[in-house]
């Protein structure tokens, strides 16, 4: 049952309810892919100029890529700027969990107008996922300071913002109260807590790195100048403290941050309150 206002159980064609990816996967293909296309933001279609409720430009080509198979729990959706361009603009996996809630797994959105950084590969090229299989420091460098996030390879489009409330009502017509996630990074846990995210674990830890940040703790006086990614001052923005922990200022890597967000509920979470605005 949807508890947002406005919003409705999701049916089938023949009426029937659905409640989970899994069940929409069972669908013909025009039927799943009318139902995801409801997770395409407006400004998304118009960045790429689709045609309304559709997933081709005005030369024809096809630039959304819908991968929802039949007897899995899992959808993924892809948007190129070109049918056969390399850039995903836009990037989402989402997967039913075993405890009927929604797993928003990855969201990922690029501005391909934007100077590519190859912070995604390692210096002799190879994928190095997510930085946990060695780093290009070189493209890092650029990267930081052309004002991005650690593993961003672009600046982004700021579409999360008109996507988060599609997902919200999305996961609630299929009768689903709550939406889950783990954070690649500390900026991404900092960005969920905006979103109304709480944690499921993990939250002692935020709370720790906010402390040991602060004047005298120990990440504080590691920001000593060693590496460019902690020099002074760094402390006190998101971005300044999220690549010294991708740089390994801390006692242990960064990892095993849950989140969760109840359908239409805004936790009020926020574990860095002093931090300073950044333009971006």
């Amino acid at each position: 049952m949807a508890l947002l206002p406005l919003n409705s159980q999701l049916l089938d064609a023949a009426g029937r309810p659905l409640t989970s990816l899994q069940a929409i996967n069972r669908l013909d293909e025009p039927e799943k892919e009318s139902i995801y296309s409801s997770l395409l933001p407006h400004r998304l279609r118009d960045v790429l100029g689709l045609a309304e409720n559709g997933f081709c430009n005005s030369a024809g080509e096809r630039l959304i890529t819908i991968i929802a198979p039949k007897g899995l729990p899992l959808v993924r959706i892809e948007a190129r700027s070109k049918q056969d361009g390399d850039v995903v603009v836009f990037f989402l996996e989402l997967s039913d969990t075993q405890f009927h809630q929604m797993e928003l797994s990855f969201c990922i959105v690029r501005d391909p107008a934007s100077p590519h950084y190859a912070v995604d590969v390692d210096e002799s090229g190879a994928n190095n996922w997510f930085a946990s299989h060695g780093r290009n420091i070189p493209e890092e460098l650029r990267a930081m300071r052309a004002g991005l996030f650690p593993n961003q390879t672009h600046h982004g489009l700021q579409l999360f913002a008109a996507f988060f409330p599609l997902l919200e009502r999305f996961t609630d017509a299929l009768g689903i109260q709550m939406i889950v996630g783990e954070p690649l990074s500390y900026d991404n846990a900092i960005r969920y807590e905006k979103y109304g995210f709480d944690y499921l674990r993990g939250k002692r830890l935020m709370m720790e790195i906010d402390r040991e940040f602060q004047p005298g703790g120990r990440y504080f006086l590691r920001l000593d100048g060693s590496s460019p990614f902690r020099m002074p001052g760094m402390e006190r923005t998101v971005s300044g403290r999220s690549w010294a922990i991708h740089d390994g200022i801390m006692d242990e890597p960064w990892d095993e941050v849950h989140i969760y967000r109840m359908i239409g509920v805004h936790a009020g979470i926020n574990t860095f309150p002093g931090r300073e605005d950044e333009k971006r």
